[in-house]
């Protein structure tokens, strides 16, 4: 297992395997993870409907569990970043991250002075509810959050190093389906030029010491990209997982239950 903190976890080139969370939000969620394996959660505000309401509640959820949990905000602005934060996400991940000017922003909106400029409430969700000196929350706080930058577009495929470069971001994330359809090519993973792509991203990564990460389908995919360099790997979502699963097992039966005489009614 990686080490139970996303930050710690960014600076290892170990595997750290978790789940995508677009749908279910039930209390149990964050045991269900931890009980699977998962080493974090990454919940979506992006593309689920979540709101803040929700994601406040699913971060408790994830706290009793004590999974690290990353929360990709439906934008980069700082109303969507702080108020993540301020919920109790330990990881922020951003979409559609274009420069090292917007990088650097990004990690201003996530840190407190001096580092940054992210407004300060304290004994709320994310110092949960404590007491204690301020300045040395303000300092672990800093020291805990951890931003993940998504490659996904032509224009920060094209600045992935200088974004690799800006202190403060952890982990490059490449968002497959958009920066395909950046490319051209959207849905052609196989291709030479998202492959030309990736392999970029991941150089960048290597060179300024940050993480790499991406969704990953299925098994067999996740093994290939774990040797193509990434270290982050989301497998799959809770949708999917259960479409799946529910999907063999349905086909198996009705596979098997054709033709036969039923027993007695």
């Amino acid at each position: 297992m990686a080490p139970q903190n996303l930050k710690a976890m960014a600076g290892t080139r170990r595997a750290k395997i978790g789940s995508f969370l677009v749908e279910f939000n039930t209390p149990g969620i964050g045991q269900i993870c931890q009980a699977a394996g998962c080493d974090f959660a990454l919940v979506d505000m992006e593309h689920s409907g979540f709101g803040i309401e929700t994601i406040k509640s699913v971060l408790r959820y994830m706290q009793a569990a004590d999974l690290p949990t990353i929360v990709r905000t439906p934008s980069r602005n700082y109303h969507h970043i702080a108020r993540a934060l301020d919920m109790g996400a330990e990881g922020i991940m951003l979409p559609m991250v274009g420069s090292a000017e917007e990088a650097r922003e990004i990690v201003a909106h996530v840190k407190y002075p001096p580092q940054g400029h992210r407004g300060v409430a304290l004994q709320v969700a994310h110092d949960r509810y404590a007491p204690g000196p301020v300045l040395g929350k303000l300092r672990a706080a800093n020291r805990r959050t951890t931003v993940f930058a998504q490659i996904e577009t032509k224009t920060g495929l094209a600045n992935c190093e200088a974004i690799a470069a800006v202190r403060g971001v952890d982990c490059l994330w490449i968002g497959h389906f958009d920066l395909s359809a950046s490319l051209g090519i959207a849905g052609q993973f196989e291709h030479a030029d998202f492959k030309a792509a990736m392999a970029k991203v991941g150089r960048a990564c290597r060179k300024h010491k940050k993480a790499f990460g991406r969704l990953v389908p299925d098994v067999k995919s996740g093994i290939a990209m774990y040797k193509a360099g990434f270290d982050f790997l989301c497998y799959s979502g809770d949708a999917w997982i259960l479409q799946s699963a529910m999907q063999e097992g349905i086909g198996a039966l009705r596979a098997k239950c054709k033709g036969g005489r039923a027993g007695p009614r």
